[in-house]
């Protein structure tokens, strides 16, 4: 085989690839869009209902380390959280990192519609789950003392390399998640997909700025010796480098290989005088 027949081949191998990638990537933005052009209740309304169902995991969670003390087994658990946010079509602040994102870097949405999705969705996920999280601990009081002990590990954390590298792989997860629900249209798969994230994040466990906050909330509901202040305190730096590592880690070098690959498919469509895609 010469190399000229070897590089045609090659060629032919990489098209449905390229395809494959810019279907997904309009895909991404137009659902992005839609996102971003949102009014302002609908936004609180999604974010509240997610906050909500991240409490359900945080329930199941809660519910099994308690039965266990297994902290791998509660992750897996927490999934259910997760698989209740994709079947219901809710928002989580922490999914908005790459789907919006993408919305923008197309200049199909503004920065300040991004803001607003951010912000509210944030705001909204924290008031549902506090909302769930109180009902839990109303409901089932003898889970004070775990619940305690798991908040403590996040709101009693100070701010060093070891905190903000678990708060840049939750983000990175949690968006790395995201891009492998939208990289396939079969549901069991996305549910795997979203299994996976929830072991990783609540099992090990990750810096996640609304899954732990709801943790904190539980346990501070529950009579815990540190407060709303200690939160905060971890807080803010734990939503920073969430972000960090889901908008560098992940979406900044997805959307660098994406676009370059579409712009280079639309280039070869225009010399050969046809349109792409």
């Amino acid at each position: 085989m010469d190399d000229d027949q070897r590089r045609r081949e090659l060629g032919a191998n990489d098209a449905p690839v390229e395809e494959e990638l810019e279907t997904s990537f309009d895909l991404i933005v137009d659902e992005g869009a839609q996102r971003l052009h949102r009014s302002w209740p609908s936004v609180l309304v999604t974010g509240v209902f997610g906050g909500m169902e991240v409490g359900l995991g945080v329930m199941a969670y809660l519910a099994v380390e308690y039965a266990t003390g297994n902290q791998l087994l509660a992750g897996l658990a927490f999934s259910i959280g997760f698989i209740a946010l994709l079947l219901a079509k809710s928002e989580l602040f922490t999914e908005g990192f790459l789907v919006p994102l993408a919305a923008v870097a197309a200049k199909e949405a503004r920065v300040g519609q991004l803001l607003k999705l951010w912000g509210g969705t944030l705001a909204a996920n924290l008031a549902g789950g506090w909302v769930i999280m109180w009902l839990v601990m109303q409901a089932f009081p003898e889970w004070r003392d775990t619940v305690v002990e798991s908040a403590a590990h996040f709101a009693l954390a100070p701010l060093s390399l070891q905190t903000a590298v678990l708060g840049i792989l939750g983000g990175s997860t949690i968006t790395l998640m995201t891009r492998m629900q939208h990289g396939t249209e079969s549901m069991p798969a996305k549910i795997v997909a979203a299994i996976g994230g929830a072991f990783l994040l609540a099992g090990l466990p990750l810096f996640h700025s609304v899954l732990d906050s709801l943790l904190i909330f539980g346990a501070i509901q529950a009579g815990a010796p540190f407060g709303y202040l200690n939160w905060l305190n971890w807080f803010w730096y734990t939503v920073l480098f969430n972000v960090a590592g889901g908008v560098l880690l992940v979406t900044a070098l997805r959307l660098v290989r994406t676009k370059d690959l579409v712009k280079e498919k639309r280039k070869e469509a225009a010399a050969k005088g046809r349109p792409a895609g």
